[in-house]
């Protein structure tokens, strides 16, 4: 009696080398690409809030100033506080909201601009709690990989940075 041994260059071994093929594909795509793509990711929902915040060069529109004065809570330890000094807390979250995601675009200072954005969606977080599935966890982890990776070399910082060395 003859046993046959299954050829090992069957559809198992194929779909292997095609998937080993594929993975070696997408790990060739430069690590700028994306980097970009979050950078971009990020400061659009963020300046397009901060357009909502203006009526004119730095005077808050009434929109913004109600819900700083009258909506917006910072629900912490199951309290809702007011905001602290709202008008200059709104005008903050506006400035922020424009110059912020400018610099990100650009790549320029990155790492700082992605943290103070990290910091906002904080403040959101705590202000909209109910947001943080939609909306405040995927800009935090953008936010938090482009503090860790910095803009990448299509961006402004590679040569601001290479110029100081």
């Amino acid at each position: 009696m003859k046993t046959e041994v299954a050829p090992s260059h069957g559809f198992g071994a194929a779909a292997a080398s095609l998937v080993t093929r594929a993975e070696g594909l997408l790990a060739s795509v430069p690590r700028s690409l994306p980097l970009l793509a979050l950078r971009f990711a990020l400061a659009i929902p963020f300046f397009k809030s901060g357009l909502t915040k203006w009526d004119d060069f730095l005077t808050l529109s009434s929109g913004a100033r109600y819900l700083f004065e009258q909506e917006f809570k910072l629900h912490i330890f199951g309290s809702a506080v007011a905001y602290p000094f709202p008008l200059t807390m709104a005008t903050a979250a506006g400035i922020g909201e424009l110059v912020l995601p400018i610099l990100l675009i650009l790549g320029l200072a990155t790492r700082f601009a992605a943290l103070g954005l990290l910091l906002m969606t904080a403040i959101i977080q705590l202000t909209i709690p109910e947001g943080w599935a939609n909306f405040h966890l995927p800009w935090a982890a953008m936010a938090l990989a482009l503090v860790v990776f910095g803009g990448g070399k299509i961006a402004v910082d590679p040569f601001v940075l290479q110029r100081r060395k």
